[in-house]
């Protein structure tokens, strides 16, 4: 029995550049913050900040299924790793929003001052 050695060197280099390339974005954007998007509100947020959370999410997911190696599991796998991560992530970004909207309102419309 003889097993021949694959490189991944290919593989290796195309997942620097991706990643790469999404990172490079994040900061160009940071950096410019472009009105028509930092100005411009989408569910409680500016449009940037849904791109950052967006792309994020794309690295993450990304980096579990190059260095993970998920590309090569059974999709029930796939779908029992991803699917709760991806609902928990939403219920967070609900959460966090939908509290952070109250907490802005009370502090907003009320007698109560911001003191910090």
């Amino acid at each position: 029995m003889s097993h021949e050695h694959v490189s991944n060197t290919s593989r290796i280099w195309k997942v620097f550049g991706i990643l790469s390339a999404v990172t490079i974005i994040e900061v160009i954007l940071g950096i410019i913050k472009p009105e028509s998007l930092h100005l411009t509100n989408f569910l409680g947020l500016n449009l940037l900040n849904w791109i950052f959370y967006a792309l994020t999410i794309f690295k993450a997911y990304y980096i579990v299924w190059a260095f993970m190696h998920m590309e090569g599991e059974r999709s029930s796998l796939k779908n029992a790793v991803v699917y709760p991560v991806v609902f928990l992530v939403i219920y967070l970004l609900f959460i966090l929003l939908i509290e952070g909207d109250y907490i802005y309102e009370v502090f907003k419309n009320s007698t109560i001052k911001w003191n910090f």
